[in-house]
């Protein structure tokens, strides 16, 4: 059972953190549109800025395009499943500085509407999850290969 469950949390949060910068880059749309939150990444910045209000102005872009790195690699790794172990550890903490920038800057309601703290808990159980259900990974496949 642990090898569902860690594949179909893999995916889930891969999902998560590719859909949120491909949104980043104007792929589900233009700002205003349905389901997309931004559109573009001006928009997106105008966001880090509201969720660090303490970063000075020079420092926004280096934020935004650092979280956008972070996911793109999370993204990517979680779905492959290299590093899996490291990659949902790094999952856990970047969802809990979003989750806790969004629950002071935001609003309290802001991060449970968007179900930051279930992925953050979804990435923690992956993160202590036993290695034998960790199935369909690079990280195998290179064990394998040994």
């Amino acid at each position: 059972m642990w090898s569902v469950a860690t594949v179909f949390t893999r995916v889930a949060l891969s999902a998560g953190f590719l859909s949120a910068v491909a949104d980043r880059f104007g792929l589900w749309g233009p700002a205003g549109t349905a389901n997309v939150s931004w559109g573009g990444f001006e928009p997106y910045l105008a966001y880090v800025a509201a969720l660090a209000p303490y970063l000075p102005a020079p420092l926004l872009g280096v934020a935004g395009w650092g979280a956008t790195l972070a996911e793109l690699a999370l993204g990517l790794t979680l779905l492959l499943g290299v590093a899996l172990r490291w990659s949902a550890w790094l999952s856990v903490a970047t969802l809990l500085v979003f989750g806790l920038s969004m629950f002071l800057f935001a609003g309290f309601e802001a991060p449970l509407s968007a179900s930051v703290f279930s992925a953050c808990a979804a990435a923690l159980l992956l993160a202590l999850s036993p290695a034998h259900g960790h199935a369909f990974t690079v990280d195998g496949l290179r064990r394998q290969g040994r």
